[in-house]
């Protein structure tokens, strides 16, 4: 059994976007209901997308398969950068 790590994004990105969208984001649509909507979509989509990471990341944990949390793309083999950029 292949032992490598699965590469997820860390925690901290998801909260960084959520901070500025509730903290900075939101104030500056106030103003307008609609936007004001848009925004608090993006922020249940957020919290929804850190949730499901957490349980890929329970469920990895079960099977017994390390995870790593990801910074960025540095580090990673070029033809895997090009790819994302297509």
């Amino acid at each position: 059994m292949d032992n490598t790590p699965i590469p997820v994004p860390s925690h901290v990105h998801y909260e960084l976007l959520l901070q500025l969208l509730e903290r900075q984001t939101l104030q500056a649509v106030y103003p307008h209901p609609r936007l004001k909507r848009e925004v608090a979509e993006l922020i249940i989509s957020l919290r929804k997308a850190l949730s499901q990471q957490r349980q890929f990341e329970a469920a990895c944990q079960r099977a017994g398969i390390p995870i790593e949390s990801r910074w960025s793309l540095n580090g990673m083999p070029l033809s895997e950068n090009a790819s994302d950029l297509e």
